[in-house]
């Protein structure tokens, strides 16, 4: 017999329009509902005070729910009208970015408070870095194909063949980008309509999601900010591949990009799963070369279609360079020794440190071992010496390499949204090390974190606010822990 749903305000699945009202961290306006039954708050991510929505309850308890933004009615006062085409990966695009900053510094410092039982964290404020590109920051964008579109006028679904984004809060309805988002890169934004239309005419079919059929799937464009190419991947399955003509594709792009054009890649994906690159699927390439070049700080970093590499690398360079003056506060304490570079990722912060040190030996460690194979070559490639690379799991590394404790001065921690795992934690913490540096994409694992390290004896000295992302939520964070 299904559960029964004895909410008395709202139930799952149930439409409701919304006013918000107030903000809370993660990009999740908040509405309420005050009447004789009580007062009941709802969370609705991507929202914004001011605004009226339309909403759908997912999530539904005896004193809250939370919700999926379905349509936004009317938007907030302090919204302004910009000449970008509207899409759900950047609500917050009409919002001043003033008043962007203003939100995630009170929700962030909030979290600070609430999790990691700093009251007083406004006293260890340093500095709200902002991104130096407000718009066309991103260097990287996954384009979805569907066989069903949006009707906005209708306001309902349509059979067409579309290429853009899924439409906000589904997973079966795309919606054609027509014009600049003001996110990646107006060129070829503007140009997408075209590469539809040639789709199209092919008369092969786009991806229909609940039928689990037909052939376009993806179009994922990296692009080089140092040298203004663009890498192209076409992701579809192999079904009529032999119909479709992979070189005249490629050479319709350079008729439309010129020599932007870096390469065309070409990625069968037969799988059910909604992703772009497939576990069982093969990557072939077309046109041109298979990587871009991208500069960091002076550093060159080869990027494939498969690497990591920050999303905004102009944003990315401030990121790094608050890192790195943390680390190199005092100087001595990283000169002529060891510093642990742990979640490291493809390397690039212990790649600037080592090369702006003397004699500093830099042991990274990720679990991601594609990653780990970028920082060797990149680190080969910027003639930096003193790397030392391990693809383990950062807490089995601990134990399998116990002479690092008591010997490291210096810890670089850049973990996951999940942040560091409680028993990990305590392995970094036994290492015995002076100082942290903690950089942070999720601050409120990075909050739950800071109250165990304050409880080992660490002091925080200080925490910047990083923008990485502007017009969305999120918010990264740096925090320079010292032990008392």
């Amino acid at each position: 017999m299904p559960r029964r749903d004895r909410n008395k305000f709202v139930r799952r699945g149930q439409l409701i329009e919304l006013d918000i009202v107030d903000y809370a961290f993660g990009g999740k306006g908040i509405a309420r509902i005050n009447n004789e039954l009580g007062n009941f708050v709802l969370f609705v991510p991507n929202t914004l005070p001011g605004q009226k929505v339309t909403a759908r309850v997912v999530k539904s308890k005896k004193n809250y729910a939370e919700c999926k933004l379905i349509d936004v009615l009317q938007k907030s006062v302090d919204e302004v009208d910009l000449n970008y085409h509207e899409i759900s990966g950047a609500p917050y695009i009409n919002l001043p970015i003033e008043k962007q900053h203003q939100y995630k510094y009170t929700s962030t410092m909030d979290l600070f408070k609430k999790i990691g039982k700093v009251t007083d964290i406004e006293d260890y404020f340093d500095e709200f870095v902002a991104s130096p590109n407000l718009f066309h920051y991103r260097n990287k964008m996954e384009y979805s194909f569907s066989a069903i579109g949006y009707d906005h006028d209708k306001k309902t679904d349509v059979d067409e063949f579309t290429l853009g984004f899924k439409r906000r809060g589904t997973w079966w309805i795309g919606d054609n980008l027509d014009k600049d988002s003001g996110i990646f890169d107006k060129q070829l934004e503007d140009s997408l309509i075209k590469i539809k239309n040639y789709c199209e005419a092919t008369g092969l079919a786009p991806w229909h999601a609940p039928k689990r059929e037909g052939f376009f799937r993806y179009l994922v464009v990296r692009k080089s900010f140092k040298t203004n190419q663009l890498l192209f991947n076409l992701v579809t399955t192999s079904h009529q591949l032999s119909t479709f003509d992979l070189n005249a594709f490629a050479q319709f792009l350079v008729a439309l990009f010129g020599d932007r054009v870096a390469g065309l890649l070409h990625t069968i994906n037969d799988e059910q799963g909604d992703r772009t690159i497939a576990t069982t699927g093969s990557i072939t390439l077309i046109y041109g070369e298979d990587k871009i070049v991208e500069e960091l700080l002076g550093l060159n970093f080869e990027i494939s279609m498969k690497s990591f590499f920050q999303t905004n690398p102009k944003s990315a360079e401030k990121l790094y360079s608050k890192v790195v003056d943390y680390a190199l506060e005092d100087k001595d304490a990283v000169d002529n020794s060891v510093v642990l570079d742990l979640f490291c990722g493809t390397g690039t912060i212990g790649q600037i440190i080592a090369s702006k040190s003397n004699n500093t030996k830099i042991v990274g460690v990720d679990i991601i071992a594609s990653a780990i194979e970028d920082a060797k070559l990149n680190a080969k490639r910027n003639n930096i010496e003193g790397l030392e690379f391990y693809a383990e799991d950062v807490g089995k590394f601990l134990s399998k390499y116990p002479q690092y404790k008591n010997k490291i001065q210096t810890i670089i921690l850049d973990p996951a949204r999940s942040g560091i795992a409680p028993k990990t934690l305590n392995k970094i913490i036994n290492l015995n090390a002076k100082r942290m540096v903690y950089v942070s994409c999720n601050p409120a694992t990075q909050a739950r974190d800071t109250e165990t390290l304050m409880n080992a004896g660490f002091k925080l000295k200080k925490i910047s606010l990083v923008d990485q992302f502007p017009h969305t939520s999120h918010i990264e964070t740096v925090v320079l822990f010292e032990k008392q």
